[in-house]
């Protein structure tokens, strides 16, 4: 008997440890249930659509356009339908149009990626721009805002769009930051944007443009396959300062020091540093392009291997086109690198060189060091934009939200997802994007694409992006629809006014070419 009751006991003990077990299961499963509904309830408020609308006038050297702006967002949502962006933008749209499925609409945006797109906005071909001193630092506020007789109004509606994460664009209902901050995460926001746009504000038919600056051209190469995959064909893409394959940075390969020369040539030039400066800028970069993708490229491809004499006469030859000198060019190997590049052309005088344009010079902390301690053409214009920008945002747009402009998205560029699916589905660890854009084109052969380059830009060389668009690999009857403009500037080609005039009558006779009636 005993036997028996040690038996019950065992059971009885049993039962109750399997009941206490599923006790503590059921609490930990109502735990998890607050915790998710405590997610929940922490989720982004989706913001209704709503716009400010403010009534102008544009003067140019023709009539005087009446035009609207509008700042607003649109509510964009996933694959599920479910809201998961809103995205600011400023629009202006001009009065009186009779047929808007006649009046292109261009849609314009920076890069970074997590940059805002002020600096296009208050700088390129809107109805009023930021005054600089450029090259020169701009200094202290009060700054001067005017109207832009070089915008393009009176060719487009203009659309300036802010990437979620940057300006008053954000994720919203269950959305975070890393559902945008990727290369094709923002596309596929960007084509959900122009989807939205087009159908809120009845813009189907109207001829469509993508002007992209930077990494913005990085965008607009992917978007234009992406926006053609949904039927949404487009008639022109301007692509500023661009840069279309990301692989041109990896390490172990040529390539960067390749397409860097003829930038550094042409700085060099500016800055009164050749020994035997050429009276003819362009006529000059045709040589040294010649040379950069003939003996540059057959010397570096050598490696160690080079000969001691072959190396003495590269040396000679570079510095002839850099104004560094031949001794300081061996000890570089050859490779010269752009950071190095702004410390080293002007170490005599104790300057330094912008990065984005190469025009600007600063003083650094001293003359030695192999590269700049910052970069002056970020430094000598940045407080003009984001000022100016704020002043126009509240007394000319009337927009007076409470909540931050982030000028540059906090951590978007730290995190950002750089892998991309080509066309076809390849996978690729870094970006490419020439490959979608050539998809686009073969596609709507229609299609035309409109590259501008600054001579002075150390960030994104017009060597390199005349390499990229012509290596799409398209037909010769394709190939005509790629066109060049050079101008005398850095990657914010409009800091110049004199190429900013330039650019608008190069994008006058683009628009007139490509809106077909």
């Amino acid at each position: 008997m005993p036997g028996i009751f040690r038996s019950l006991a065992a059971v009885c003990l049993s039962f109750a440890i399997a009941l206490g077990h599923v006790a503590l299961h059921a609490q930990e499963e109502k735990k998890n249930d607050a915790k998710a509904e405590q997610k929940d309830e922490k989720q982004t408020p989706v913001p209704a659509e709503s716009v400010v609308v403010t009534h102008h006038e544009w003067k140019a050297a023709g009539a005087p356009v009446a035009y609207t702006a509008t700042a607003g967002n649109v509510v964009i949502h996933d694959d599920e339908d479910k809201p998961y962006g809103s995205v600011f933008y400023v629009a202006y749209t001009a009065d009186g149009v009779a047929n808007q499925g006649t009046r292109p609409i261009t849609f314009l945006y920076n890069g970074g990626p997590g940059s805002s797109t002020i600096w296009l906005h208050m700088g390129s071909v809107g109805p009023m721009r930021v005054v600089t001193a450029s090259p020169d630092a701009t200094g202290t506020a009060p700054y001067k805002l005017v109207a832009n007789e070089y915008s393009l109004l009176g060719k487009t509606d203009l659309i300036f769009v802010d990437a979620v994460g940057t300006g008053f664009s954000k994720p919203v209902g269950k959305a975070a930051e890393k559902d945008f901050a990727g290369t094709d995460q923002d596309v596929k926001a960007f084509q959900r944007f122009v989807e939205r746009y087009i159908t809120v504000n009845k813009r189907w038919n109207s001829p469509k443009y993508l002007m992209g600056e930077s990494y913005g051209t990085t965008r607009s190469a992917a978007l234009a396959d992406a926006l053609q995959e949904k039927g949404i064909e487009l008639n022109g893409v301007v692509l500023i300062s661009s840069i279309l394959n990301y692989g041109v940075r990896v390490p172990g390969y040529d390539t960067e020091p390749i397409v860097y020369l003829p930038s550094y040539a042409a700085i060099a030039w500016f800055h009164n540093k050749l020994a035997q400066k050429p009276a003819d800028l362009k006529s000059f970069l045709d040589e040294v392009r010649r040379y950069a993708r003939g003996p540059y490229a057959e010397a570096l491809a050598q490696g160690d291997a080079l000969p001691a004499a072959e190396k003495d006469a590269v040396a000679q030859k570079l510095s002839a086109y850099t104004g560094l000198s031949a001794d300081y060019l061996k000890q570089t190997n050859l490779r010269i690198s752009p950071s190095r590049f702004r410390k080293e052309l002007l170490r005599g005088e104790r300057e330094i060189m912008g990065r984005y344009d190469a025009r600007f010079e600063g003083t650094d902390v001293d003359a030695a060091g192999e590269t700049p301690g910052y970069d002056p053409s970020d430094t000598g214009i940045a407080g003009a934009f984001v000022a100016a920008f704020h002043e126009y945002l509240s007394h000319d747009l009337n927009d007076t939200t409470a909540d931050t402009y982030f000028v540059s998205g906090p951590k978007v560029n730290e995190s950002w997802d750089w892998k991309h699916t080509a066309p076809g589905g390849r996978k690729l660890q870094l970006p490419y994007v020439g490959g979608d854009l050539a998809d686009a084109m073969r596609k709507n052969p229609k299609l035309k694409v409109f590259s501008a380059n600054g001579y002075f830009d150390l960030a994104t060389p017009f060597f390199s992006t005349e390499y990229d668009l012509d290596h799409m690999y398209l037909e010769p009857t394709l190939r005509s629809n790629v066109e060049f403009g050079y101008y005398p500037a850095g990657h914010m080609i409009y800091l110049n006014v004199e190429a900013l005039k330039g650019f608008r009558d190069d994008m006058t006779r683009f628009y007139t070419e490509t809106t077909h009636p």
